[in-house]
Formats: C-alpha cells, structure tokens, sequence
C-alpha cells in the first residue's frame, strides 16, 4: 500500500459515496452513507448542510480504515456534488431556506434546511420573469434558465424570505461548501458558477460575474463587495483549494493535515471525465494506449436525474440544450448538457408504489444462489416472461404499454418545468406482478427521448 492513493467523494441526491483509489485507478475501498431529503411541500426539496456534511466525515472516516492506506500515502482528496444552494450567515451557521408556515407544519429548524436542492422546483415564476428579458447571458443556455439553476432560486430566496436574505453571507452551489469546509477556504468553482449561475468564460480570456445580467434580474445586491457572497476567487476544478485540509477536519476524517484538496466540480461534470477517458476491456493490452478523441463521446450520466453530455473545440448553441460552457469541465473545450429532470427517480418511484414491491424485496433478498438488487431481479422476471410467451425481445411485453416519462417538467429540449407524465395502458395484465412491465416501459422511454 505505499504507492500514492487518492480519495474521491460524491455527494448525490440521497447518498454520499467515497473511495480510496490507487494511482492506476484500481478502487481499493468505498463506502456509503445516507443523507436527509424534506419535502415539506409540492415542489420544495430541502437538505442540511450540516447532515451532509457529517455524511461526508462518516464516508471518508471509514473508507480510510476499510482500505489499510496510510494517511501518509493519501495524496489528495476531491469533491463533487448535486448543485444544489447552501445558503449560511457570517459565521457559517445554517440560513432557514424554508417558509415560516411549512416550519410551522412540519417542526422544522433553519438547521434542518439551508439547502435549496437542484430539483427544488419553487422558483418557477423567477425562472420566467428571467426568461422574460431575453438577456443575452441566456444564449449560453438554450435560450431559456431552467427553474433548477441558482439565480432564480436566489431571486425567490430575496422575494419570499427577506429575513434569510438579509441574514445570509454566503451562498455556496453545493460541491464549492464541501471544499469550503474541508479547507476554509471559499474559493469557487469555475464549473459550478459557468454552468448554473451564469458567470461569464470565454476562449478570449475573459471572465467575472455578467453585472449587467445581475442587475436586470434585480439580484445587483449580490455584486457589492467584489460579489463575496458568491464569490471572488474563481477556480477550474482540480486546481489545488487552499492550503489543503485543515487541522479539524484531517483528524476527523483520519487524516494529515494539509493533504491537497482539489477544486470541485459538478457530479454529472465529474462523471464526464470518468467516462470519457475509459477504454474498452477487448482493447487493452499490456502497453499504454492513447487517450480517445474526448470530443467524440456522449456520455449518458444516469442517477436521479439523466444528464447528456458532450464536449467541443467549438461552441455549437442548440435551443433548448444548456451551453456551450466554456472550460466547465477541461481548460479550452465546451461543453453541452440536455437530458431528463427526474429519470432514476421516475423508475425508483414506479416501482417502490407498487403493492408488491415488498414482496418482490423480500424475493430479491432471499433468493438461493445469492441476493440481488431489485432491478436484476426485475429484469430475472422479465427475461422469464419474455421465454414463456415464446418472444424475440422483451421489449415486447410492453408493447401495449405508452409513457410519457417528463413527471417533474422537461428539462430539454423543451425547457418547459410544468409538464408531467402520462400513461397509456391499452391491456393490463395483473398476473405480471412486481411492476416489471411498466418499469420496463418506463426505462424505454427515458432511453427513446434520448434517441430523439
């Protein structure tokens, strides 16, 4: 174990995920742990920086100890997460970004919520009224601001809870807190500001906040001291943060102190660079081979939502499909986003409220060979009835199944938030127990809006 090693933390919507890796990319150890979702009301999604961020201390705490490392021979530490805004006071205390009458309802504290979650759809009207101006910065958009990214989240915060706005000193996208709090320092990251807070990068050298962007919505506030409520000091991810881990957190995390800590990135951006460099097993041999063409790969990234991303030299301005980012991901190539709000959650939610998913988990578990994920055995089933109906594909068990998939809005190319799912069943057949059928169908759709 004493060649150099690094971890990699992913803060998802429901998980934070962490893994020691060796220098050649082999994962010696991961772990998970759990993180808190409010959902106080229809459209408002909620996190605590403060569950997540000891999630994140508990992950890497014990993907340290599970791997045998040293921490002499932990080289550096990156983050990446769901770009979602975390909004605290001057002293870094957690900022209520929850409406007194849902607290009220709910039992819930300012701890419990100071995060506004990327599919949080709250801020539907801001959204609009920024469309509305036809500013040039939402070129780089598609035309349109999706209610998800953060400066319409920000205008309702300013809008609706005047109190939190005048008490609050920092907001942070999500990924830019963890590096934040692993090393004090609130550097920013160029990939979450290009990308959902619609700072300005281009291939002529030119960067900073579009003032006169801010100043049209009505957020001008924010640009008053150099901007250092969203920040100064704006870096490309993987850029060294800091002086690296501080003292409290390298003893909590079981660390040394001063361990490098990269510059953040957005998950879907950091699954990019995972993707776009791997080469296929049948092609590897003993010597090193030449990274592929980087712009000549799409890559799907699929987890809550769905994300479709591709790199250029060149930016191409596609309505309806956010970019071309500038540097957002690597220095001198663009980069261009579509994709499905909510596709995981669509297929998790499907099957979870069905009446015999409990039995199908319990199925799942105690299975003889060995347990297996609800989606393998699903898919067992599946396979099961496509032989006993004698059928060529098993799409075909479908076939009198039609889905719409966009129930939490569209989010390319229509940029339209208010559209929903639907469904037509032209036979149903409730001996196919377990949902397999729709799940099945539902999956086929998100992929047949992916073709289109």
């Amino acid at each position: 174990m004493n060649v150099p090693h690094y971890i990699g933390v992913d803060v998802g919507t429901s998980s934070v995920r962490a893994a020691v890796v060796k220098q050649n990319g082999k994962i010696v150890a991961k772990s998970t742990e759990k993180i808190k979702i409010w959902e106080p009301a229809a459209n408002f999604y909620l996190q605590s920086s403060e569950n997540i961020w000891r999630a994140v201390i508990q992950a890497v705490r014990t993907v340290v100890d599970q791997s045998g490392v040293s921490k002499n021979f932990i080289h550096g530490i990156g983050f990446d997460a769901t770009c979602s805004l975390v909004v605290l006071d001057k002293e870094g205390e957690p900022v209520s970004v929850c409406p007194k009458d849902l607290e009220k309802i709910h039992s819930y504290s300012g701890k419990d919520c100071d995060i506004i979650m990327w599919m949080d759809h709250r801020a539907e009207d801001e959204a609009k009224f920024i469309n509305s101006t036809k500013h040039e910065a939402l070129k780089c958009l598609g035309g349109h601001m999706s209610l998800e990214m953060q400066p319409p989240k920000l205008l309702w915060l300013k809008k609706n809870l005047p109190d939190s706005w005048k008490k609050a000193h920092h907001f942070f996208d999500l990924p830019d807190f963890l590096t934040w709090k692993a090393t004090e320092s609130s550097t920013r990251s160029l990939c979450s500001l290009v990308c959902k807070w619609s700072y300005h990068a281009d291939n002529k050298g030119i960067q900073g906040w579009n003032q006169d962007f801010y100043r049209t919505i009505g957020l001008e506030d924010l640009l008053q001291d150099d901007a250092k409520k969203i920040g100064t000091k704006v870096q490309s991810p993987g850029t060294p943060c800091g002086s690296g881990l501080c003292d409290s957190v390298a003893i909590a995390m079981g660390l040394k102190a001063g361990t490098p800590v990269g510059t953040s990135i957005v998950d879907a951006h950091a699954g990019v660079l995972g993707c776009v460099g791997c080469i296929p097993k049948e092609c590897a041999n003993p010597d090193p081979l030449p990274l592929p063409d980087l712009t000549s790969r799409m890559v799907v990234i699929s987890g809550t939502s769905v994300c479709h991303m591709i790199m250029s030299q060149n930016p191409y301005f596609v309505p309806g499909v956010w970019g071309p980012y500038y540097s957002a991901i690597l220095p001198g190539l663009y980069n261009a986003e579509g994709g499905q709000s909510a596709g995981g959650q669509l297929i998790d939610k499907l099957i979870e409220s069905h009446p015999a998913y409990t039995q199908a988990v319990r199925e799942a578990e105690t299975l003889k060979n060995k347990p297996v994920h609800i989606h393998d055995y699903l898919n067992n089933c599946l396979n099961t009835y496509m032989q006993q109906d004698e059928l060529p594909f098993v799409s075909h068990l479908a076939r009198d199944y039609h889905v719409y998939p966009d129930f939490h809005g569209n989010r390319s190319p229509l940029a339209d938030p208010t559209l929903k799912d639907m469904w037509n069943v032209v036979v149903y057949e409730c001996e196919r127990s377990c949902n397999t059928i729709p799940s099945h169908r539902t999956s086929s759709g998100l992929w047949d809006q992916t073709y289109y």
